[in-house]
């Protein structure tokens, strides 16, 4: 199994809103994503709209060929929206206005009955459902019991990993959750804070099917451009 890459194109869409301007437009990096290797395109659509807005998400429906992953918080105006626009997949993570960025993995133990209610309407538009949660057993469980078909583990804590001894046993708690996650049948995806300098072990976990990866390629693409910067990604995580 080739390991996928989907890129997040939300931080296109913050540098287009610093001038509140058209450019750059985040459809186009998402075709120019797909057309260099990108094997689907996520966003985030935020209740502060503070980089992707709803225009940008119903352009990016009607122009994404791979596969479109809307992020989102487990909130009803934003769940009104994708059954609407129906994504290929939805992702529910934690969402705070304070934070810059997804801090944690959800919170499922805590929202398990409303996540079972939310999940089901959504499955029954045949939209796929991941659930962006920490690498361990009980918080797998219960996402596949809730409706889930993927599972997404935030990676953040790997990431900022600073010993081998660190580095070693978080890559080994993620290689374990992931077979677990396989052993129920979920599919298995990984993401938060990787990049070039830290992608390349995931190589060898092999029941994790794609990496979800963003600011880390973004930033890059200031430097080298966006194909580049994909390239040399997919170059770290191809088997």
């Amino acid at each position: 199994m080739t390991m996928r890459l989907a890129v997040n194109i939300d931080h296109i869409a913050t540098l287009r809103n610093a001038r509140n301007e058209g450019h750059p437009d985040p459809v186009e990096a998402a075709l120019l994503a797909e057309k260099h290797g990108a094997a689907g395109i996520v966003c985030h659509l935020r209740e502060d709209r503070r980089h992707i807005k709803d225009d940008d998400l119903a352009r990016l429906r009607e122009a994404v060929t791979t596969k479109l992953d809307l992020e989102m918080a487990m909130t009803s105006e934003i769940q009104k929206i994708a059954l609407a626009l129906r994504p290929d997949l939805v992702t529910l993570v934690p969402e705070k206005r304070e934070e810059l960025t997804t801090e944690g993995g959800f919170a499922i133990q805590k929202h398990f009955t409303r996540l079972c209610e939310f999940v089901k309407p959504l499955r029954d538009k045949e939209i796929g459902v991941s659930i962006f949660i920490e690498p361990e057993e009980e918080s797998i469980a219960l996402a596949a019991e809730a409706g889930a078909n993927i599972v997404e583990f935030h990676t953040g804590i790997y990431s900022l990993c600073t010993s081998d001894a660190q580095t070693a046993y978080e890559l080994e708690r993620i290689r374990n959750s992931a077979r677990i996650a396989r052993e129920m049948g979920l599919s298995v995806v990984a993401g938060h804070g990787l990049s070039v300098l830290n992608i390349a072990p995931f190589k060898e976990l092999r029941d994790i099917e794609e990496v979800s990866i963003g600011h880390a390629i973004i930033a890059r693409a200031v430097f080298i451009g966006l194909p580049a910067a994909i390239q040399e990604i997919l170059d770290l995580i191809r088997r």
